[in-house]
């Protein structure tokens, strides 16, 4: 019974892993997107003060 119990523990630890190296890289691509949107943001500012400032 322990052999299955073993098995069953390290099934268990390998898709937590797993999971836990998914969710990293969600929060990776997350925190991508949102520098990007932020980039967006501050070039349009720019452009919109440049124009407003003619």
């Amino acid at each position: 019974m322990a052999k299955k119990r073993d098995v069953a523990e390290n099934i268990k630890d390998t898709a937590g892993s797993a999971f836990e190296t998914m969710h990293n890289a969600l929060e990776a691509t997350e925190n991508m997107a949102m520098n990007a949107v932020d980039a967006t943001k501050k070039a349009v500012n720019n452009l919109t003060d440049d124009e407003q400032n003619k």
